[in-house]
């Protein structure tokens, strides 16, 4: 008897460790993504989760245009492949202001 306590006892816990360990970061992560991506603007500098770069021209219901480069090509996309807002500046996902200034 006291065996089966102790071991419902630890399911639980691992239960618990799980949740608070993968579960509740990754709604945190989504949440602020979702956060992220509906407040799009035009003028906003965007990196999509294909690498590709560009200024915010239009913002719709589900898809934004951006517009690369000087050769003013624009695209469409749907908010979801919207990765990070300001330019991605390195693997790890973290992008840097649009309006952050360079070192000198």
């Amino acid at each position: 008897m006291d065996g089966t306590i102790y071991s419902i006892i630890m399911i639980v816990l691992m239960i618990v460790i799980f949740y608070f360990m993968l579960i509740r970061p990754e709604n945190k992560r989504k949440k602020e993504a979702a956060a992220m991506r509906d407040s799009l603007a035009v003028g906003d500098e965007v990196t999509t989760i294909g690498g590709v770069v560009g200024t915010v021209c239009a913002v719709k219901t589900n898809s934004v245009v951006i517009e690369t480069g000087a050769d003013r090509v624009r695209m469409e996309l749907m908010k979801w492949a919207i990765s990070t807002k300001g330019v991605q500046v390195s693997e790890d996902g973290k992008g840097e202001p649009a309006d952050k200034s360079k070192k000198k």
